[in-house]
């Protein structure tokens, strides 16, 4: 059974969503820089979503051992507090990488294949709903993947590809009203919403 992706599975976000997909049966294959160490997931490997080469091999690893995705998440950021002039442009540059470019390298590499098995979800965690002049490379980074969201839409809609992202307004922590657990839910519910309900972003503020 073709189940989830998800590339930055680190102990907050990443892996809440694994273990959601993973509670409605589906086979879950968790990605990030260091192999993470969760035993309830079907497939767990290392790769840095900003070297290309290691993200499509792992992608192609988790398609051998589990098929083409039905879901693939792209949760990895670089969190980090700058203002203009701060960084220089390779800075920049390597924060873009972690942000925007590991999610278009995932999309390139298994959004058509998604789309030729009948389609499925690309799901990418946003944030900075507001532009913030103390998180500067961040704010480029979250409106480069509503950008992205918009393109691969455009791109592979059609054919019953559904690119969203969760935008998140608060620090995540369990136990908080940024619970991951919380924030998870969001996803499985994206990926359930038929094709002529589709939302492209849902935001996550922390406010029932």
């Amino acid at each position: 059974m073709p189940g989830v992706v998800v590339i930055g599975a680190g102990p907050g976000i990443g892996r809440a969503v694994g273990r959601r997909f993973a509670r409605e049966g589906l086979p879950v294959a968790l990605i990030a820089r260091r192999r993470p160490d969760a035993d309830w997931a079907d497939l767990t490997l290392a790769a840095d979503s900003t070297d290309e080469t290691a993200l499509r091999t792992a992608l192609d690893k988790a398609v051998a051992e589990l098929g083409t995705p039905d879901v693939l998440v792209y949760n990895a950021a670089k969190i980090a507090s700058d203002r203009i002039g701060e960084l220089s442009l390779r800075e920049h540059q390597e924060a873009w990488a972690v942000n925007v470019g590991g999610a278009m390298t995932a999309a390139a590499h298994v959004a058509p294949a998604m789309v030729a098995n009948g389609g499925g979800s690309f799901l990418i965690t946003g944030g900075m709903p507001e532009t913030k002049p103390d998180y500067v490379s961040l704010s480029l980074g979250k409106a480069g993947v509503r950008a992205l969201v918009s393109l691969l839409d455009q791109t592979y809609g059609a054919d019953g590809l559904h690119a969203a992202t969760v935008t998140v307004h608060g620090q995540v922590a369990p136990g908080t009203a940024f619970d991951p657990d919380d924030i998870a839910e969001h996803y499985w519910t994206l990926h359930r919403q038929p094709q002529d309900e589709w939302k492209f972003e849902v935001h996550h503020t922390g406010i029932v």
